[in-house]
């Protein structure tokens, strides 16, 4: 078990459903162990076990819910967030 820590952006998340679907989606992953959506930033920070998922199937799930999304690991230079 190798847990993975990934930031994924959801752009126009901030309706009370919208965040329901997206936890709902996401919970909904076998492997995922965790998540903290923040809709202010804009963000979900996930927690998931690589040997039973991929950042993949994390963006797939939020795409079909009607967001649009780009993953970032959390350490990553390229993610907007990274300090």
């Amino acid at each position: 078990m190798a847990i993975q820590v990934a930031r994924v952006s959801i752009e126009n998340i901030d309706t009370p459903e919208g965040i329901e679907s997206v936890m709902t989606a996401l919970k909904n992953i076998t492997g995922v162990t965790a998540i903290e959506l923040d809709p202010v930033s804009q963000t979900a920070l996930v927690n998931y076990d690589d040997n039973d998922t991929t950042i993949h199937a994390l963006t797939a799930a939020i795409t079909m819910v009607d967001y649009v999304t780009q993953p970032f690991p959390i350490d990553a230079p390229q993610n907007p967030k990274y300090h």
